[in-house]
Formats: structure tokens, C-alpha cells, sequence
């Protein structure tokens, strides 16, 4: 391939793209699905092969970009129009904390564990489950958090024993390293456990020593 002809290629290849993206609209790269993400890198793919390969014409490349971009084109008219068909592309959102409680089912189906929700909470400066009234897990992979209402907070706590809410209890199975940096240990967690009924780690999905010094517990298959 000639240098000339490899210019060629990365201009055509450049101005046609640019094309593209501008019949296909703006989107911030927030707010991308994973169709969109897709698309995007299948373009990149496409006119990287059409301005490398010298296999491929530049009418056969410009050809192949075209109907992949008609293709999208179609599909965000679709989005745009049919309730069904976006829910197909891009899927619904989803509660996975509803009245302060979390949604084992539903983070499994989405594919989230319970330290990557813990993780986007606290990016949201929420370090506690028990600030949380509704959570809901958007098709961009992002969290849209409600904080309980003042009415709804639990009593004031007492004052501060340890910085941080620390999880404890994770999946039914016991953070002895976070018990340990709390000074606590297994027989006091059971015995707070016990107190508020439950006989069984198995039995809970999360717990967390809250900053007062609380066990605050979210049990397993509470709906």
C-alpha cells in the first residue's frame, strides 16, 4: 500500500465516519448503554481494517461501515419508539434496595455483589446501608440512590466508637478481619445477632457496626 493511498484511506475513512456520527446523534459517554458501547467499538474496529487492510477496498469498507451504521441508526429509531424494543437494547431499571432493604434476587440477576454496591454507595458519600431508603441500578450500570427522610432515620446515635460503618457480615459469612480491626469477635456479633432474633449467620446478607457501635443487619431473602 502506497503512502498516498493510505491517506486516502484515513481521510475517506475520517470524513465518513464523522457522517455517521452526526446522523446518529450526541450521547454522552455517561450516559452510553451497552448497545451504544458496542456499536462504538465495532465502528473503531471497522475503520481501523478499512484504512490498514489493503485486502479490503475503500468501496467495499465504506460499504460495511454504512450498513453497520444504518443498522444502528434503525435500532436508536426503534428505541426511541417502541417501549418493547428498548427494553431489549438497553433493558429496564431495576430496584435492588427497596424500603431500606436489599434485593438479594435481583443483585444476582443484574450481576452486582454486594461489595460493588457498597463501593458505588459510598462514591454517592453514603457510608451506611442504613441511610439508604431506595436504590435503583440503571441501564448505564450507574446508581440512583434515595436517602431515608429525616422521619425515617433511626434514633440518634450515641456518640462515636468507631470512624467508619464496617461490614461484618457479608453473603452469610463472617469478615473476621474487620471484627478483628473492631476489637470485636464472633460471640459478640452472635449475641447482637440474637438479639434482634436471628439465630443463624446464615440467615443474613449484610451486617455493619455502625458508627455508634450498632449492628445494623439486612436479612437474607426479606421479600
Amino acid at each position: 500500500m502506497s503512502a498516498f493511498e493510505l491517506i486516502t484511506r484515513v481521510v475517506i475513512s475520517y470524513i465518513f465516519l464523522l457522517l455517521l456520527a452526526r446522523l446518529m446523534g450526541r450521547k454522552e459517554v455517561s450516559q452510553m448503554t451497552f448497545f451504544n458501547f458496542i456499536s462504538a467499538i465495532v465502528f473503531g474496529t471497522l475503520g481501523g481494517t478499512m484504512i490498514t487492510d489493503p485486502s479490503m477496498s475503500i468501496r467495499n469498507g465504506l460499504l460495511v461501515v454504512a450498513c453497520w451504521g444504518a443498522i444502528t441508526i434503525a435500532a436508536g429509531y426503534l428505541d426511541l419508539k417502541s417501549k418493547t424494543a428498548r427494553n431489549l437494547m438497553t433493558g429496564e431499571p431495576v430496584i435492588i434496595i427497596r424500603d431500606g432493604l436489599i434485593m438479594e434476587k435481583t443483585l444476582k440477576r443484574v450481576r452486582l455483589d454486594i461489595n460493588s454496591l457498597m463501593a458505588q454507595l459510598r462514591e454517592k458519600e453514603i457510608f451506611s446501608l442504613s441511610d439508604v431508603d431506595y436504590a435503583i441500578f440503571e441501564t448505564d450500570g450507574k446508581l440512583s440512590v434515595m436517602k431515608k427522610e429525616n422521619g425515617q432515620q433511626p434514633p440518634p446515635p450515641g456518640p462515636a466508637i468507631f470512624p467508619l460503618p464496617t461490614e461484618v457480615i457479608s453473603d452469610g459469612n463472617i469478615n473476621t478481619a474487620n471484627l478483628d480491626k473492631l476489637q470485636l469477635d464472633e460471640a459478640w456479633l452472635r449475641q447482637q445477632l440474637q438479639q434482634q432474633s436471628i439465630t443463624s449467620i446464615r440467615d443474613v446478607f449484610y451486617a455493619e457496626v455502625q458508627k455508634d457501635g450498632k449492628l445494623y443487619v439486612d436479612k437474607r431473602d426479606d421479600r
